[in-house]
């Protein structure tokens, strides 16, 4: 027996309050933020879409390891349990904790990047590119050839152009590539997932060329709950055991636990080879830590090692991928225009086609998340023309493939009705769509612009 409601598979024992702010106040807020929602204060916000990252609820189990969290300097026991666990899960030998993704991605692209090198993507996604880009490296994306097609049913949009990879590494020589990496959702690419046969042939490219394969594992769960239900090879596989599979396919990989792992800080850097490894413990050593705690505290890996468990329960990944379509089913049935299928962690409204009057160059997708927090308090991100466009010589804008907002649903944090408010919220935009107006940069910095950039109404 099955039934249409989806309930939390949770029960809940401690609460956070929201402030119920009104229109007038939000408009004061976002003025003051400079219309950039990562400048808003949390508790200026009624509902939270920024980000999935770090923004978790943890579990009962998860706070008992907070407790039993051993902060020894070295060899910990917590550093035991956590290596453990991500061995299980990769089999990878070469296991170098960290604070977050981001340092890992910053330890091993830097230390493979450099002036000259090339790093080839599905889609990288916004301090990836930055960390590569900083180092002097080149940044490409491949996503498929479907992933163009917004409202088609293709079941893997998040893959890679294999071809075009085939004929990249070619082209630029495998010398000179640092690392191909396979982002396990394609975050950027709208939360789309990844087919364990594009995963194979990936793999096999990089095996014929000798050029290093990377999987970006943040959403590697959720990835596996749309394999084993699209994939009919896998439909009787556990979720665990094809995320095994996928990582025995690659060289090694990075992770911010602060998604599947559901936790609120950390991340990983596993690796295959010894060499690789001995270089990147050194700059571990440097810049995060002691080789078993890299910038985490025991309780942080206690609380890692539980959640990477507890993310591949079926009842966890069935609630969570079909609670995010709950909620772009709902929007697109209104009309509003969303990447489809809907992804796992995250629902991508496409903001160039929801207002076709304002053009890449005034930000269609930062007027969207402005009118989101005004109208219903609701904090979303842009992945357009703000997180990825770039200037020409002239000082011309040059727009971003795609004008996106995400929502983000932190995980194991909000209930099906806060989710029909924010469902409602998009009636009043769909109402007042003609009358949004875009915006301009003000303020902004050399890399990740998106952060802290100030802008101002038309």
């Amino acid at each position: 027996m099955s039934f249409k409601t989806i309930i939390e598979p949770f029960r809940i024992k401690s609460v956070e309050p929201i402030h119920m702010s009104t229109v007038e106040q939000r408009l004061a807020y976002i003025q003051e933020a400079h219309f950039n929602p990562f400048l808003l204060r949390a508790r200026q916000v009624i509902i939270d879409l920024l980000t999935d990252s770090g923004t978790s609820a943890m579990s009962s189990e998860q706070w008992a390891g907070i407790l039993r969290g051993d902060e020894s300097y070295a060899g910990a026991q917590s550093w035991e349990r956590l290596e453990y666990e991500i061995k299980d899960l990769t089999n990878y030998p070469y296991i170098l904790p960290t604070h977050q993704g981001r340092a890992a991605e910053r330890i091993l692209y830097g230390y493979l990047g450099g002036k000259g090198k090339v790093f080839i993507s599905n889609t990288h996604f916004d301090t990836t590119r930055a960390n590569i880009e900083f180092s002097g490296a080149e940044a490409i994306d491949i996503p498929c050839r479907e992933a163009a097609d917004h409202d088609s049913d293709f079941p893997f949009k998040g893959n890679m152009d294999v071809a075009k990879l085939d004929e990249l590494i070619e082209k630029r020589g495998a010398v000179n590539i640092g690392a191909i990496i396979l982002t396990v959702t394609n975050n950027t690419g709208g939360g789309q997932p990844v087919s364990m046969a594009n995963t194979r042939e990936v793999s096999r490219v990089c095996k014929k060329h000798g050029v290093l394969f990377i999987i970006d594992c943040c959403r590697v769960a959720e990835n596996a709950y749309f394999i084993r239900h699209r994939e009919p090879e896998f439909a009787d596989t556990s979720y665990r055991n094809i995320a095994q599979q996928m990582f025995a396919l690659a060289d090694g990989c990075v992770m911010s636990a602060k998604k599947d792992a559901l936790v609120n800080i950390g991340g990983f850097l596993a690796l295959k080879n010894e060499e690789l490894a001995t270089a990147c413990t050194n700059l571990l050593i440097i810049t995060e830590g002691f080789t078993t705690y890299g910038g985490l505290s025991g309780r942080d890996m206690e609380a890692i090692a539980i959640g990477l468990r507890e993310v591949f329960e079926d009842d966890y990944l069935n609630y969570r991928i079909k609670s995010t379509a709950y909620l772009g089913e709902r929007i697109r049935a209104k009309g509003v225009p969303v990447l489809y299928p809907i992804g796992g962690h995250a629902v991508y409204v496409d903001a160039g086609l929801l207002y076709p009057h304002i053009p890449a160059h005034e930000f269609p997708g930062q007027a969207l998340v402005c009118e989101l927090y005004t109208r219903g308090g609701i904090r979303a991100v842009e992945i357009g023309t703000v997180m990825f466009g770039k200037y020409d010589e002239a000082g011309h804008t040059v727009a971003a493939p795609m004008e996106l907002v995400r929502l983000a649903i932190p995980r194991r944090v909000y209930t099906q009705s806060h989710i029909d408010y924010v469902i409602e919220v998009f009636d009043e935009i769909m109402k007042h769509r003609n009358e949004t107006r875009g915006l301009r940069i003000v303020k902004e910095p050399k890399f990740l612009r998106h952060f802290t950039a100030h802008f101002e109404r038309l």
